[in-house]
């Protein structure tokens, strides 16, 4: 009868300790991903200008093999408004977010305004900034705008 008494526990995990522990590890992953929040829109920033870079070389490569004009641009738009850039770029890159207002807006330089371009879009860093490519070269903006021609580097030569 007194080996009934003083048999051991088997060893493991009560359901409250397991509940716990998976309490304490929800907490702190959701403290972890509320503070790369920040961090993602800088590393989404950094695609976006290392793609309008990309996107400025090929225009300028474009403008030297076709008598100093850039690529026409017919019609205002984002991402779909310009699919490639000759033999230069045969995919233009897409906005990582590719929502409004993040989208790679182009504005309209057909005709004799072929001699600049001028594409943009709006960083999650910090408000109203704003990244333009343009035949000034590809710059950082931060002001307030009421329309995107306001934009200083997308006047024209």
């Amino acid at each position: 009868m007194l080996e009934f008494f003083t048999r051991k526990k088997s060893a493991g995990f009560t359901l409250i300790e397991l509940l716990v522990v998976v309490a304490i590890i929800g907490l702190l992953s959701s403290i972890i991903l509320v503070l790369m929040g920040p961090a993602r829109g800088k590393a989404k920033d950094a695609r976006r200008q290392a793609d309008f870079v990309q996107i400025a070389k090929a225009m300028e490569l474009y403008k030297s093999d076709n008598n100093d004009k850039y690529l026409t641009i017919a019609a205002p738009g984002g991402a779909n408004a310009v699919s490639s850039i000759g033999i230069y770029m045969t995919s233009v890159p897409k906005d990582p977010l590719n929502v409004t207002p993040n989208q790679y807006t182009w504005l309209v330089n057909s005709g004799n305004e072929a001699s600049y371009y001028c594409l943009f879009t709006k960083l999650e860093g910090a408000s109203d900034t704003w990244l333009t490519a343009s035949h000034q070269g590809v710059v950082i903006l931060s002001q307030q705008v009421a329309a995107p021609n306001d934009l200083s580097t997308c006047k024209y030569k």
